[in-house]
């Protein structure tokens, strides 16, 4: 992966353009040939972001410090003035500002601090995989005679607590190898080394988590990260299903996701040289065939097909939050032409969302992806545990700016979606122009 994997230098200041010769074409987001209304807002110095309701409507309403509505210029836009105040500084010089204060915690922290956690939290998960010798007999963990016992050992239970245990410690394993696994690899966050983040990366992403390496950094760390809420780049429109209603999508669809992520990682093969595809396909199949095998041979499931039935089980028992997750922490948030984009700072603290810590979520998908996303959009290449150290400071940071640090509830969000589903995940999204600071 090496540099094609690294979103910014030490998550520097710096805008990240695409390499050179990597093409970038739009997919675009338009209903019916246009895109709804575009509000325009002035003044963003010194912006505190309060509320937006992002879609769908004619406008975007946005409530700010220090601002004050001017007259409507018609259907479809709004103009906010912001009161006399003192010009605030310089974009570039904020950015840069705040990651001397990161780079100063980084520097002062131990490799225990920068890796050793989340390597940690990996290394648990995948030792609860491994059958211990001489369990094969067990009926529940506390009968087990070494005292140790796997999920994969729970499964051999007949009743039904010790199964359902089985089942729970074999989806959040899952869950905590390809997803937190695979997001810190696309970043090179596990280790400091290019070849061992290379090797991290196609351990996580393709023997795993059934996806391409080369894909998945392209996608997630080019062009998500790159052009965070940019129409038709980085607007997070690959998670919208519009055929679906609302109760389908958020409710049943997750379920499809262990078999949609393979079927859709063998269509992007073409993309890729025929090398990197084949090995691609072999660790695909490596990592089926592995969970299978301790299906049958560890977990003493006699069916094929009971078997298969209980893949699908634990692979998509955190399907419906990872699902959520991606759609609330960017959906419904201010969306940016790309020849009309604000500078990183603004960008990332307009368009990225941090939902409050949940233990399980934490453990299974990392602090970066759930209450620090702003932190790791602004710092991309810092490990979860190096987020979560430096969220006080990008947080208290941002508000003394008076720039937006846009926070919500898990329930709130979900709550929003429902509620406006066809607005956020079918209509096209509006188009915020920040006027003023370009």
């Amino acid at each position: 992966m090496g540099s094609a994997g690294r979103a910014t230098d030490a998550g520097l200041a710096t805008e990240m353009p695409l390499e050179d010769g990597d093409p970038v074409r739009p997919r675009g987001q338009q209903v019916n040939g246009e895109v709804s209304g575009v509000p325009r807002l002035r003044g963003m110095q010194d912006l505190s972001l309060r509320d937006t309701t992002a879609p769908g409507g004619s406008r975007t309403h946005v409530m700010a410090e220090g601002w004050e509505p001017g007259p409507a210029l018609g259907d479809g836009d709004l103009t906010l003035q912001r009161a006399p105040q003192r010009a605030g500084q310089p974009e570039e010089a904020l950015m840069s500002e705040l990651s001397q204060l990161v780079q100063k915690v980084v520097k002062s922290s131990s490799w225990w601090e920068r890796h050793g956690v989340d390597i940690s939290i990996l290394a648990c998960s995948f030792l609860l995989l491994l059958p211990a010798e001489g369990c094969r007999t067990c009926s529940w963990p506390s009968s087990c005679p070494t005292g140790f016992s796997t999920g994969f050992l729970c499964l051999r239970s007949a009743q039904a607590i010790p199964f359902l245990a089985g089942v729970l410690i074999l989806g959040v394993v899952h869950h905590t190898l390809t997803v937190k696994g695979s997001h810190l690899a696309s970043h090179n966050a596990l280790t400091e080394s290019k070849s061992w983040s290379k090797v991290w990366a196609i351990f996580f992403i393709e023997l795993c988590s059934a996806f391409t390496v080369e894909q998945a950094t392209y996608n997630h760390v080019k062009i998500h990260h790159g052009y965070t809420n940019v129409i038709g780049l980085g607007d997070s429109s690959t998670w919208k299903i519009p055929f679906l209603n609302r109760y389908v999508y958020m409710f049943m669809a997750p379920l499809a996701v262990p078999i949609l992520t393979p079927l859709v990682a063998l269509g992007l093969l073409r993309n890729v040289e025929w090398k990197a595809a084949l090995r691609t396909l072999c660790c695909m199949f490596l990592g089926f065939y592995c969970h299978y095998w301790l299906l049958l041979h560890v977990s003493g499931f006699q069916s094929p097909w009971s078997a298969l039935l209980c893949m699908l089980l634990t692979r998509s028992l955190l399907a419906h939050p990872y699902i959520h997750v991606n759609i609330f922490q960017h959906i419904g948030l201010p969306m940016f032409a790309a020849d009309r984009k604000p500078k990183r700072i603004h960008l990332m603290s307009l368009g990225v969302l941090n939902l409050p810590r949940n233990a399980l979520l934490d453990w299974s998908f990392g602090h970066s992806l759930i209450s620090c996303h702003v932190e790791h959009h602004l710092f991309p290449s810092l490990s979860d545990n190096m987020c979560l150290k430096i969220k006080p400071i990008v947080s208290q940071f941002l508000k003394q700016k008076k720039l937006p640090y846009n926070e919500d509830t898990y329930s709130s969000r979900l709550w929003l979606f429902l509620q406006k589903y066809e607005e956020l995940m079918v209509h096209a999204p509006p188009i915020t122009e920040l006027v003023g600071i370009q």
